[in-house]
């Protein structure tokens, strides 16, 4: 590092080295003078205004900082501005520009020709893209099941899917995580207990997604490989949306080697 090194950093609820890993293997591979750190905050707004004073390149959002911090920034391009969430805030010379780099990373997952129900966990930011990344896929039977009894059914009738607050008796082609539940970080005996979807509705599902990275093998996951369902873990959305973050803030695109490689060093503990 030197005082022309770029900082790129991600704040999230509960950090993990799954994007720091990530971000940091991809630059010594290319040989850019980036470091990338990951914070949590309970100052968002002071956050953002750390990354403009400070002229930090640019912030990764995570959970539940997601659709909070749009009034913060100078902008959204139209991959935060269509779904009112943002996962990626680049920074121009001061300027801050938010966009979403998870709907394209959860289209390119999502399984093909598979039927078009969707049953959703979640109403945050990461629901939102991921709703929007069913419709964009074809899926025109999409169920959002979450607790937050003004969150959730804002989000279904924003995007013209259902609503309920519990996804018990609900079965669909695929089913969604976008909730923390089964995070490393969050109270062990919870994700035991509850994996997000009843084994009623895993067992019935074609594919199961889990947008967690960490750990990549969460109780929803291991339960899908349990009935032989197909799964798509959270480290490779991560991957993914990260590789688009990665182009954002660098200029630089990695090959889709070096993207397997950065995620395999990312998953290492």
């Amino acid at each position: 590092m030197d005082r022309r090194t770029r900082l790129c950093i991600s704040l999230a609820a509960r950090p993990s080295d799954v994007g720091t890993r990530f971000h940091n293997f991809l630059y010594a591979e290319l040989g850019l003078n980036f470091v990338y750190k990951a914070f949590t905050t309970g100052d968002l707004a002071g956050a953002v205004t750390g990354i403009r004073a400070l002229g930090i390149r640019g912030c990764g959002v995570s959970m539940p900082y997601k659709q909070d911090v749009l009034p913060m920034l100078d902008g959204l391009d139209p991959s935060a501005e269509a779904i009112g969430a943002v996962n990626t805030i680049v920074n121009d010379d001061g300027t801050l520009t938010g966009y979403n780099t998870d709907v394209l990373a959860v289209q390119a997952l999502l399984p093909v020709g598979t039927g078009r129900s969707a049953l959703v966990a979640g109403s945050g930011g990461m629901a939102s893209a991921v709703v929007a990344a069913l419709r964009r896929s074809g899926f025109d039977d999409i169920v959002i099941a979450a607790r937050n009894e003004e969150a959730g059914p804002a989000l279904a009738e924003r995007c013209g899917a259902r609503w309920v607050p519990d996804p018990g008796g609900h079965r669909a082609d695929v089913l969604v995580n976008a909730t923390p539940i089964g995070m490393a970080g969050a109270d062990p005996d919870a994700a035991v207990a509850d994996p997000a979807f009843p084994r009623a509705a895993v067992s019935a599902a074609h594919t199961v997604v889990d947008v967690v990275a960490s750990p990549p093998r969460t109780p929803l996951i291991a339960l899908a490989e349990e009935f032989g369902v197909r799964t798509v873990t959270g480290d490779a959305v991560m991957a993914l949306q990260a590789a688009e973050q990665f182009r954002l803030y660098t200029g630089t695109r990695p090959d889709d080697d070096q993207v397997r490689r950065a995620r395999e060093y990312s998953r290492r503990t």
